[in-house]
């Protein structure tokens, strides 16, 4: 049976007004009437309906964090940093994980539209936002998190992918490699494709080059070692002699599965560079060579620029992206 708040009344003898000082303002009570009612609270198992008195004072002290894959350290990264920029303002973070499905997306939204969270921040599974559009006309701002979306009207904070997946490429063309194989993702997740976009612009600028993409179904480790599997398994002159993965997880299933073959050397045979520059990328096996995102910037930076929204609805929309970085290491001969 839930125990309220005027049951606790009964309890210690007081009003519910008096309980709700106690919660709420103790300084007005004396000292011995709130030893009553926190003993009647413990007692009883109280415990305050939150989501309620948030939303009788019109001011929720919640943000939700919805994140493509919530085991994917960058992610991590993301809401670590978001959550610190939150404690500052006194707000918590829910964290949802879509795991790349619109389907789970559109739910998280409907639950945080529910618990009437302050706002959203959303690293979106497709290009559809009609989701997250009904959430914000329904008074509850999103801020789109590593994706941004040019010529709407939401704003995002992101690092500059299609940039970065030029300087990944364009890395390996400087090692002298000319076969370069695309690992990793689909084309419908926008991180991914402007990622294959800049590194086709700058294959395209060097004579003798090429590209070719292996999508795989998630961005995850199992996925990439699929795919190192069916490239160390091709015949030698179909092999690419370097390999660019969506991300570091898909970069260090690739690792493995070529390593595991025994006759591949990663880098003398195959070079390989991922993108994140997760906090392990520097101990695997051949330290990778990878694209750093300033995860945790982005999550601070995003949670800020949602609570400037919240605070004034009328804000324009702004667009944050940050500049990516290569971090060279043995993993494309650097």
């Amino acid at each position: 049976m839930t125990v309220s708040i005027r049951d606790v009344a009964t309890r210690a003898g007081v009003s519910v007004g008096t309980v709700s000082n106690v919660l709420n303002r103790p300084k007005a009570v004396s000292d011995a009437t709130v030893d009553r009612v926190r003993q009647a609270i413990d007692d009883l198992g109280y415990v305050r309906n939150d989501a309620a008195r948030q939303l009788r004072a019109g001011r929720s002290t919640t943000v939700g964090l919805i994140v493509l894959d919530a085991g994917n350290p960058f992610f991590a990264d993301v809401a670590r940093g978001a959550e610190d920029a939150a404690a500052q303002r006194g707000l918590s973070v829910l964290l949802g994980n879509s795991d790349e499905r619109r389907d789970r997306e559109d739910a998280y939204l409907a639950l945080f539209e529910e618990q009437r969270v302050r706002g959203v921040l959303l690293s979106p599974s497709s290009e559809t936002l009609a989701a997250a559009r009904r959430l914000r006309d329904h008074g509850i701002p999103v801020v789109l998190v590593d994706r941004t979306a040019p010529g709407s009207d939401f704003s995002s904070v992101a690092v500059d992918d299609i940039r970065g997946g030029s300087i990944a490429a364009g890395h390996l063309l400087e090692q002298g490699r000319r076969r370069i194989a695309f690992v990793g993702g689909q084309r419908s997740l926008r991180q991914v494709a402007d990622r294959f976009a800049g590194a086709e612009r700058a294959v395209a600028k060097v004579e003798g080059a090429h590209i070719e993409r292996l999508p795989t179904d998630q961005l995850t480790v199992l996925a990439g070692r699929d795919a190192g599997a069916e490239i160390a398994a091709r015949a030698p002159e179909d092999r690419p002699d370097a390999i660019f993965a969506a991300n570091d997880l898909v970069a260090v299933g690739v690792m493995q599965a070529l390593v595991m073959m025994g006759s591949l050397r990663v880098p003398e045979d195959i070079a390989l560079i991922g993108y994140d520059d997760i906090a392990f990328a520097q101990s695997t096996v051949v330290p990778l060579t990878s694209i750093r995102q300033p995860a945790q910037l982005i999550g601070s930076t995003a949670l800020d620029v949602l609570a400037a929204l919240a605070d004034d609805p009328t804000r324009a929309a702004e667009t944050i992206e940050y500049e990516p970085e290569l971090i060279v290491r043995e993993s494309t001969g650097g």
